[in-house]
């Protein structure tokens, strides 16, 4: 990893970069702000809430992120929230990371025929609306110098995971309004990307039934015979922010060591 951040540590240098969805050190958001900020990105970041703060404040500290803030989906201005504070202290944004899903477990860990209109209305807000939302409010923050929106999904969404249940639909729709921001945010210099690492042993993921065995299938099955690591996720996401990528978006790319490409 030495090696990596001294290769591309001057790509990103400068450039302002928001992370949400960190939760401790083994969240894939982590993982991410660690590239963004070894290639040179300034960071902010936020946390839930006050439970998680003394979880996410020694990271931030570690990565020198100049703005740690609060952000609650299910709060209806701490988006907004969030991109006031960012555009107060750097009236310019070229990158933001979504990485934020939730699904009740009554609803997550049922069948999807079963689930609940409100608990899929939730789960569809908090983990695909609310990323429609945040690029809304980066657009004007990216229009001057072009940015990169990253929003995190699953192999889920194309094909049907056993346990994932009602989050494979939204997933899906999260992936497709990946594809329609791209379009529309294209001309304005905007590139827009989905992230689907493969199975990843997060405490988001602890909460889908028998995780552990497809945290095990998937390295068996999986053509690297590996399991992708924060890391890996983090670089290949970082990479797509640089101006090397300028003409990639609207895709979804797979950080799984092949295991989506397996029937």
């Amino acid at each position: 990893m030495n090696t990596a951040a001294i290769q591309f540590g001057r790509l990103l240098a400068g450039r302002k970069v928001l992370v949400t969805g960190i939760a401790n050190d083994q969240s894939i958001a982590f993982g991410c702000a660690r590239a963004f900020r070894a290639m040179g990105a300034d960071l902010a970041l936020t946390y839930l809430n006050d439970k998680a703060l003394p979880h996410v404040q020694p990271l931030a500290q570690a990565l020198g992120a100049e703005l740690l803030l609060p952000l609650d989906l299910r709060q209806p201005e701490a988006l907004d929230a969030v991109f006031a504070a960012v555009s107060d202290r750097w009236g310019v944004l070229h990158a933001a990371l979504h990485s934020i899903a939730f699904a009740p477990k009554e609803d997550l860990h049922g069948r999807l025929v079963d689930s609940s209109a409100a608990g899929f209305s939730m789960a569809m807000d908090i983990s695909c609306h609310s990323f429609i939302r945040m690029a809304r409010l980066a657009e004007p923050l990216m229009r001057a110098e072009g940015g990169t929106l990253f929003t995190m999904s699953f192999q889920g969404a194309s094909k049907v995971v056993e346990h994932y249940n009602l989050m494979g639909p939204v997933k899906a729709a999260l992936e497709a309004s990946v594809r329609y921001l791209a379009h529309e945010l294209g001309p304005s210099g905007i590139r827009v990307h989905a992230i689907s690492p493969g199975p990843i042993a997060t405490r988001a993921a602890s909460g889908l039934e028998e995780f552990d065995q497809l945290l095990a299938d998937a390295a068996a099955r999986a053509p690297a015979h590996a399991l992708a690591t924060i890391d890996d996720v983090g670089y290949a996401t970082a990479m797509l922010a640089a101006d090397h990528a300028r003409l990639i978006t609207g895709s979804t790319l797979y950080v799984d060591g092949g295991y989506h490409i397996m029937g």
